[in-house]
């Protein structure tokens, strides 16, 4: 198994890999290592229910295991509710678990910032701003030295198209993009070669400097998608997205961070593990000037 110290990007899965023969996020760590992946995101996405002596032993041995963790918060938040009431419910859910992620060790917060309800997406920003900056006080009063990181969404109607998150990552201390890959590529059909994967890092860089590419926290998957963006994930066999030149892209920029895997059982882990081998492969390779693949076309498909 290679030191984790030797990649710049550490690989996982998103939820505990299917091939776990036990069930609890402690059991899916040792998991991870063994599988020799280097990262979990814990799956929260239903809620929050887990003590605090359970965080306790999922931190012991994330830190046992060397094994990077972050959380998925609930569906279930909408940073642009339309009632007071929701509105609650939505900031108990980010609250709860950017705090028990915490005790877990888990350092990055990722969770879908929620929809423009058919509002200009000039007015939901400043609502949303306004939210985040709300919740990051309460954390930062509390000690909770997370990162809350709204995630890039695959469908036009949803907040989260990548100038958005990086203007609120620029705006707000504590707060950095999750891009999602799967989810850029679905939203407009484009994102699938190397020049518009580079693209996507530079801007990362120009709206946050290096240290957006040095912590960058993604997810990648294959995805389906039409006119109105994502339908579902895909596994890499099945799905039009050139992981190559973004692995590419990644090593060119001298980006740093951690890939979740999100792709549908039973392929969840098979897609982690061939996704850190290409990429290892691709790193340990002579540089190759502009990348692979660049007669891949663009899948024919426009959202």
């Amino acid at each position: 198994m290679a030191s984790s110290s030797l990649d710049p990007i550490r690989f996982g899965t998103v939820g505990s890999p299917q091939t776990t023969p036990t069930s609890g996020t402690v059991a899916a760590i040792e998991h991870i290592r063994l599988l020799g992946l280097e990262h979990l995101e814990i799956a929260w996405v239903r809620s929050v229910r887990v003590t605090d002596q359970s965080c306790d032993e999922i931190a012991a041995c994330g830190a046992r295991q060397g094994i990077s963790l972050s959380v998925h918060a609930p569906y279930f938040i909408n940073l642009n509710s339309q009632t007071v009431d929701l509105m609650t419910k939505s900031d108990e859910r980010l609250l709860a678990a950017a705090r028990k992620g915490w005790r877990a060790g888990a350092r990055d917060i990722v969770f879908h910032p929620g929809s423009y309800h058919n509002q200009p997406p000039e007015q939901v920003y400043e609502r949303v701003k306004e939210k985040l900056l709300e919740i990051r006080s309460i954390l930062d009063a509390e000690g909770i030295d997370v990162t809350l990181r709204p995630e890039t969404m695959g469908k036009p109607a949803m907040i989260g198209d990548l100038d958005e998150l990086l203007a609120l990552s620029r705006d707000i201390p504590g707060v950095l993009p999750c891009i999602d890959f799967a989810h850029l590529h679905a939203r407009g059909g484009l994102v699938n070669t190397y020049d518009e994967f580079a693209g996507v890092f530079r801007r990362v860089e120009a709206a946050l400097g290096r240290r957006g590419l040095e912590t960058l926290h993604a997810h990648l998957s294959g995805i389906e998608y039409g006119p109105r963006g994502e339908r579902h994930h895909l596994p890499l066999n099945e799905c039009d997205l050139n992981y190559r030149e973004l692995l590419q892209a990644m090593i060119d920029f001298d980006v740093h961070g951690t890939v979740a895997v999100e792709a549908p059982i039973p392929f969840h882990v098979a897609d982690a593990l061939t996704l850190q081998a290409t990429y290892r492969r691709l790193r340990d390779r002579q540089p190759a000037g502009d990348g692979e693949g660049e007669e891949d076309g663009v899948s024919d498909e426009k959202a």
